[in-house]
């Protein structure tokens, strides 16, 4: 398998325009390193070859959705009592964005 080099890293981000310091470009190498450890723990996996990927982690999941049931709604004068500015259209509030 090849590996990065700080040469590869710092000629792929010079074509990406990014322009990485020496710190940053050591740092992705460093992240590729430690994706390339992973990458070789999972492949250590018995018959991980045979396995089918999945297509939605969560394939296997059921949503079932609760029945409706209509309950009372507090009236718009109750929840107004505890406001200082209200009125029938709504609750006022400080203009807080410019």
């Amino acid at each position: 398998m090849k590996k990065f080099t700080k040469e590869m890293v710092t000629d792929y981000a010079d074509k990406l325009m990014i322009g990485l310091t020496e710190e940053e470009a050591q740092m992705v190498l460093d992240e590729f390193e430690i994706i390339d450890e992973s990458i070789a723990a999972i492949n250590q996996i018995p018959n991980i070859e045979t396995i089918e990927p999945m297509s939605y982690c969560l394939d296997d999941f059921v949503c079932s959705l609760r029945e409706d049931v209509v309950e009372e709604s507090v009236s718009l004068e109750e929840i107004s009592a505890n406001c200082s500015d209200a009125d029938t259209d709504g609750v006022h509030v400080p203009k807080v964005v410019e």
